[in-house]
């Protein structure tokens, strides 16, 4: 019997049809400079328009071989001490930057009020792993001791980031559980991250193609940025999850990465860690970078700031 078509929802049928019909040549048959190009040619086209903010400041900090740059939202030109949000970017620790992400960083600074300090990490190849996850590291815990260089004094730290930048979300909260920083971790927010090892996953095959993330774009990724599978900090599956701390997980049903994601919300709950696990049904891999595109977008990315909230004030 021939396996069911799965939902789509009918606004993501049209921007998927929309772009089968532009052709063009696979992310995965392109040059690095094209790769980055086209990324940000999609999130130019697709994105919500930014929101106009208070303050939106470019600074930097030091890392492991120089200078990390850092982007500061806020709807607020001023904030007692509180709560700071730490941002990774998506795109494969490969193509991605802050401009790709600008709009979305801008619509959660507005949406939580509360500031968020976008990194700008090393990017494979040139700088293949651990670099990136070193840079996300160090950058978080710089945050979390120069409220000087901030203008604001963080209390508590909540890493967030999608694809890539939700495999870091992840690794930096391991990390920064074995050795602290300055302040404690309150919420991570990996928005369809890669946890673990999606090489043989049903999701993996069943949306190879035409879904926005392809699978020859991932193991072009996967290529590019050379992680060593054994190790936590590139499958953090593999870390500790007894330390976690509370977690707004989200997935996407049409997701080649999907399962990848669905392990690490199994492995929460064998761990006992108090989270929630929001799944995109009838929606794609970056979804969050789409939303002018995909009307129903929106409404997917308020059901994170909703969870979000609701973790943080019961954590409280």
């Amino acid at each position: 019997m021939a396996a069911e078509p799965p939902f789509i929802r009918p606004d993501v049928k049209v921007f998927l049809d929309a772009l089968a019909s532009m052709g063009g040549v696979p992310i995965s048959e392109m040059t690095l400079e094209e790769a980055r190009q086209s990324y940000i040619a999609l999130h130019g086209m697709a994105d919500a328009p930014a929101r106009e903010l208070a303050v939106i400041r470019n600074l930097s900090c030091p890392g492991p071989e120089g200078e990390i740059g850092l982007r500061l939202y806020d709807a607020r030109e001023t904030r007692d001490p509180g709560p700071v949000i730490v941002f990774y970017h998506g795109g494969g620790f490969v193509i991605g930057d802050l401009d790709t992400h600008h709009n979305l960083c801008t619509e959660i600074a507005y949406q939580m009020d509360l500031p968020v300090v976008a990194v700008d990490y090393r990017r494979a190849p040139e700088h293949p792993f651990p670099a990136p996850i070193e840079d996300c590291v160090a950058a978080t815990r710089w945050i979390a001791s120069s409220p000087e260089a901030l203008g604001r004094k963080a209390i508590e730290l909540i890493p967030i980031g999608d694809s890539a930048g939700g495999n870091a979300t992840i690794v930096v909260s391991q990390q920064l559980a074995t050795s602290p920083a300055d302040v404690p971790i309150v919420l991570q927010v990996p928005i369809f991250p890669l946890a673990s090892d999606s090489a043989d996953s049903r999701s993996l095959e069943e949306f190879a193609d035409g879904f926005v993330l392809t699978k020859a774009a991932v193991e072009f990724f996967g290529a590019a940025y050379a992680p060593d599978p054994k190790d936590p900090r590139a499958m953090p599956i593999l870390g500790d999850h007894s330390t976690t701390p509370p977690t707004v997980l989200v997935t996407a049903s049409l997701d080649p990465i999907r399962d990848s994601g669905r392990d690490y919300g199994a492995a929460l709950s064998q761990a006992g860690i108090n989270h929630v696990h929001l799944e995109v049904k009838g929606g794609t891999h970056s979804f969050t970078n789409l939303r002018q595109a995909v009307p129903s977008y929106h409404t997917d990315l308020e059901r994170v700031f909703a969870a979000m909230k609701l973790m943080l004030e019961h954590a409280q």
